[in-house]
């Protein structure tokens, strides 16, 4: 919250971010009603049900054990080991209160000074590996922000891990305060980043309820609409609490109902590239790395930027690759990803020979498909790509049974063109510097091994029902229109009498065919 301002000698009244609030409005009855409704239209997709405090009680009890353990191993008194504490703090959207049952928990253990890293991801990996309800163990330790990853009790958990220039680790123990990131090195930092955001989003907002069953609906919505994920080039779960956190800010009295009216509304209005920001940016002269456009030419080429309110500020879309109209297409509100949008796919398919491989290895490929993605949409005939975050196992018929595969599915819209000639859109050197990509970081991090393979395969949406369930793509019939445009992966015209049934495989980087008309540069016209 910010200061408070006086008009005419009227009562100071206090506003919340940077500017004064649009609406101070208290609701009407209609409002209660309407967010009653919205709460009714929410339930049936379980996004109010997720308690699960009895696990990370557990968790909590096991790191308190822990680092008992390794004070005593250190030689330190008895009196120091029985007060030296430790913590695991929650952040994203268990810690903001919008978490449904069984998702993915974001966890941080916090230990005091004499705890190293190379413990956590030693002696309390191998403590965890001895507990019968822990499964899927991984430690990723040479990460941007090292993690061990689990599932504790079938509950999927991603722990970080921060070390304080603290004595003991009290419960009581604050994140927020800009003090405790002092002489403290670049990966304690970062671990301790979401936790630090998602306090302070939940300090800045004037109502947390109204904003919690807000950004329910508008995750909610975003998840069904196929634009949730991060790691795609979308905004991620801290980005949308941002933008409810700014709504609830500029009209901090209003309802959930009326505030999902208004997070459109501001949105829809909103002057890209002009900066999200919940508060002002405060620099607490720990030369530490921040957002800053003024100083850093980078960001100012950032096309969303939504700025975290904690030291050090970053821009939390610095990744992001489709343009926002495009998200805000509302449609029916909570409709489904719908693969009838577009008449054009690429099925991009990640195998693997073991389970093991298979978890590593689309692990990497998922992070680098909005490098595709860009590729794609910097094509001049191409208006639109859109992947789908979900992806989807591959079918029997498709591939060998002693193969782990998952597939993801990019739509594609393509420019209208002003005559009826069919023009060849060689997507060869798109796809080539995307699989290029993922192989060479593969090898650099030692992991590629044998039977890791990307394929990518042109589908056309009436091929789909061979990769996806009948439930996701029911076909209808169509009047048949003239095709305007003819697109392909290796240099061949994609409605040719060559396509199988299932779809157009891109085999070579080398096109194999001339185009049936050349495509026109910008000089020709």
């Amino acid at each position: 919250m910010t200061g408070d301002s006086t008009l005419g000698g009227q009562q100071p009244r206090k506003h919340y971010g940077i500017t004064s609030s649009i609406s101070l409005a208290f609701p009407r009855e209609i409002d209660h009603i309407y967010t009653q409704k919205l709460t009714e239209a929410m339930k049936p997709f379980g996004v109010f049900e997720g308690e699960d405090e009895l696990i990370l009680g557990k968790l909590n009890s096991f790191v308190k054990e822990w680092i008992a353990e390794i004070s005593e191993s250190k030689n330190l008194p008895p009196s120091a080991v029985a007060n030296v504490g430790g913590k695991i703090f929650t952040f994203g959207s268990y810690r903001l209160g919008v978490h449904t049952k069984g998702a993915d928990i974001d966890a941080l253990c916090v230990a005091p000074r004499h705890v190293e890293r190379t413990d956590f991801f030693s002696s309390f990996f191998e403590k965890l590996k001895r507990h019968d309800e822990i499964k899927d163990l991984r430690a990723v330790e040479d990460a941007f922000v090292p993690v061990i990853k689990f599932k504790f009790d079938g509950i999927e958990i991603d722990l970080l891990f921060a070390r304080l220039a603290l004595q003991s680790i009290p419960d009581n123990l604050d994140l927020r305060g800009d003090s405790l990131l002092r002489n403290l090195d670049i990966r304690c930092i970062r671990s301790l980043n979401g936790c630090r955001v998602t306090d302070e989003i939940l300090y800045l907002v004037p109502n947390k309820e109204n904003f919690r069953l807000t950004l329910r609906a508008i995750k909610l919505w975003a998840k069904r609409r196929g634009i949730y994920s991060n790691m795609l080039g979308f905004l991620g779960g801290v980005s949308w609490a941002m933008l409810v956190a700014r709504t609830c800010q500029l009209y901090p009295n209003a309802v959930a109902a009326t505030l999902v009216h208004k997070f459109f509304l501001v949105f829809s209005k909103w002057e890209w590239p002009n900066p999200v920001l919940l508060k002002q940016p405060e620099d607490s002269n720990l030369n530490l790395p921040v957002w800053d456009p003024r100083v850093n030419p980078s960001d100012r080429y950032h096309l969303m930027p939504i700025i975290t309110p904690a030291y050090p500020q970053q821009n939390s879309t610095y990744n992001i690759v489709f343009n926002w109209p495009f998200l805000l297409t509302i449609c029916q509100f909570f409709q489904i990803f719908c693969f009838k949008v577009s008449l054009h796919y690429i099925v991009l398919t990640a195998s693997a020979s073991t389970e093991d491989n298979h978890l590593e290895w689309i692990g990497l490929v998922e992070s680098k498909i909005r490098v595709l993605v860009g590729n794609l949409e910097r094509n001049e005939y191409i208006t639109l790509a859109h992947v789908n975050p979900q992806s989807f196992p591959g079918s029997k018929e498709n591939h060998n049974e002693n193969e782990f595969v998952s597939m993801w599915f990019i739509g594609i819209s393509f420019k209208k063109l002003d005559n009826s000639d069919c023009v060849n859109i060689d997507l060869t050197y798109d796809i080539q510097s995307f699989t290029d990509t993922v192989y060479r970081q593969a090898s650099n991090i030692n992991m590629l091994k044998d039977g890791m393979t990307i394929e990518a395969t042109h589908v056309k949406k009436k091929q789909l029902h061979h990769y996806l369930p009948p439930e996701l793509v029911q076909r209808k019939k169509k009047v048949k229109k003239k095709s305007l445009v003819c697109c392909s992966l290796d240099g061949s015209q994609l409605d040719s009498s060559r396509d199988t049934d299932i779809g157009t495989p891109f085999s070579s980087p080398t096109p194999v065919s001339k185009p049936c008309q050349p495509v026109s540069t910008p000089e020709d016209r």
